[in-house]
């Protein structure tokens, strides 16, 4: 009996400290949190290790690892060469050792998470908590005029700054998960995940991430669906679409008949706002970057050479926001090629083994993901440390954890 429950006590507090591995960014900018003597990023990492460590398994690794973890181990060693010849200095040395010592370290944090059953059911039941809190957070600071969204850093001393992307995604992934368990709820709990869900969904419409809000749509619908579908309930999967639909565009009607209430959401207004102030930036990036990459073929600009190219200053803030692009542009065909069979291929192993893993599981790591692959293709560059744990969630589905007698 004392083995079982010092194996529950180290899987609980992996999963909790993994949780705020994964959403520190988060939490870092609310109100109390953001004054810590100590980054809570470091903090959750060195309480993490040793309690994976210390949780002794016995890991079954699937084949369908080889191409992906090829692909992976293929991208860090030509992105390191390619810095060779990149104009860059400032974003090379800030954004290379992110992606080179940060991402795998955080790509096997998901790794081993998501493929040990007692670990990933506390890391996913940790999410939704750190969602509620941090969309509560923001409103609070919101209405007392704490915080300050987005926005240089130290623009307003007297005010925290909120990054309202990091924000969304943890509202975002905790709203999938939290629909998930609306699915699998009986009785009265229905009622308590559903207001989840809706607080949830309440919260994304305060930060401002426009691509996070469309995170939680793609987690609100997609994973339950995914459920759904893995149940050989064809039906239910499109009536929970249809549904999620509907009712997001009936909030949205309601919101938008309500210009005053409306006017005070910064995601709102970021979506339907002025559309010269912001979305044409990001198209004419994509655009930049398609064009740098044609003249640049094959072998790139060099890692972090985009920005000096496209002739915005050696500025990282300046990115393509598409990591296919940005690597097409930056680290030509092979890197490109090899950045296709990590995260492609991680996603393809993904898809494969989901009818071959409990259906709850599947719909859970489709909560966590879909949200960031969206941001991944939208907002952020290859440096974000949430994208590799996420990779890592992908490819949790081809290995398992067994206990180890010793």
């Amino acid at each position: 009996m004392p083995a079982r429950i010092d194996a529950g006590t180290l899987a609980a507090g992996a999963g909790l400290f993994a949780a705020l591995l994964q959403f520190a960014g988060a939490l870092k900018s609310l109100p109390g949190l953001a004054a810590l003597p100590v980054d809570l990023t470091l903090l959750a990492a060195l309480l993490l290790a040793p309690s994976l460590l210390l949780a002794l398994r016995r890991w079954e690794v699937g084949r369908g690892l080889a191409l992906p973890l090829a692909g992976l181990a293929g991208l860090l060693v030509w992105l390191v060469l390619a810095g060779a010849w990149s104009p860059s200095r400032t974003v090379l040395a800030e954004k290379l050792p992110q992606v080179v010592l940060l991402g795998p370290a955080m790509l096997a944090a998901g790794l081993l998470v998501g493929g040990d059953a007692p670990t990933f059911h506390r890391f996913a039941a940790a999410v939704v908590p750190i969602g509620l809190l941090v969309g509560a957070g923001i409103a609070w600071g919101v209405a007392r005029d704490a915080v300050v969204l987005g926005g240089e850093v130290g623009a307003d001393p007297g005010r925290i700054r909120v990054q309202y992307q990091l924000a969304g995604l943890a509202i975002a992934c905790a709203g999938g998960l939290a629909a998930v368990r609306l699915t699998e709820a009986e009785g009265r709990r229905r009622i308590g995940w559903g207001l989840a869900v809706l607080a949830l969904a309440a919260a994304s419409l305060v930060p401002g991430g426009r691509a996070a809000a469309l995170g939680l749509g793609l987690g609100l619908g997609g994973a339950p669906a995914l459920r759904f579908w893995l149940l050989r309930r064809p039906g239910a999967a499109f009536g929970w679409l249809a549904g999620v639909g509907l009712a997001g565009a009936g909030g949205l009607a309601l919101l938008l008949a309500m210009p005053q209430e409306a006017a005070a959401l910064r995601t709102l207004d970021r979506f339907f706002g002025d559309p010269g102030e912001a979305v044409p930036a990001r198209i004419l990036l994509w655009g930049e970057a398609m064009r740098q990459a044609g003249e640049a073929a094959p072998f790139g600009l060099g890692t972090g050479g985009f920005t000096l190219a496209a002739g915005t200053g050696d500025d990282r803030s300046l990115h393509p926001h598409n990591h296919a692009l940005e690597m097409l542009a930056e680290a030509g065909l092979p890197g490109f090629a090899c950045w296709l069979l990590a995260f492609g291929g991680g996603a393809g192993l993904a898809l494969l083994r989901a009818p071959l893993v409990a259906p709850g599981r599947a719909a859970r790591i489709a909560a966590l993901t879909l949200p960031v692959a969206l941001t991944a293709m939208v907002s952020t560059d290859l440096g974000n440390r949430m994208v590799w744990f996420a990779l890592g969630l992908l490819l949790s589905m081809g290995v398992e954890a067994r206990e180890r007698h010793v």
